[in-house]
């Protein structure tokens, strides 16, 4: 994926979390929290869990497979958008964190 692959992702993630703002205003008459947006995220973390405990045979769950895939998926769009939340570049702390271990690797 080159980088302009990622900013358009990194930009549709932030206008869905903004969409999900909306609707948590028409429900709760506020938006949620960053505090609320990480335990969402945690929660989608342990899920990830669950299912790759399912694609090891070790939890039985039906579809899980797919689920496990959207959860992937969900959790990289929660880290893009905690990192906005939290006035992280997430593009670059992830160069930062693979520039690092790279060079701890060598």
């Amino acid at each position: 994926m080159n980088q302009n692959n990622l900013d358009i992702l990194i930009e549709r993630s932030l206008e869905i979390r903004k969409k999900y703002h909306q609707l948590e205003i028409q429900h709760h008459n506020d938006e949620w929290t960053l505090e609320e947006d990480a335990l969402a995220y945690l929660t989608d973390a342990g899920l990830v869990g669950r299912n790759i405990m399912s694609h090891q045979k070790r939890w039985m769950k039906k579809d899980s497979a797919a689920e496990l895939e959207h959860k992937l998926a969900e959790n990289i769009w929660w880290f893009i958008v905690l990192a906005d939340r939290t006035g992280i570049d997430i593009k670059d702390s992830l160069e930062k964190f693979l520039t690092k271990t790279e060079d701890i690797l060598k």
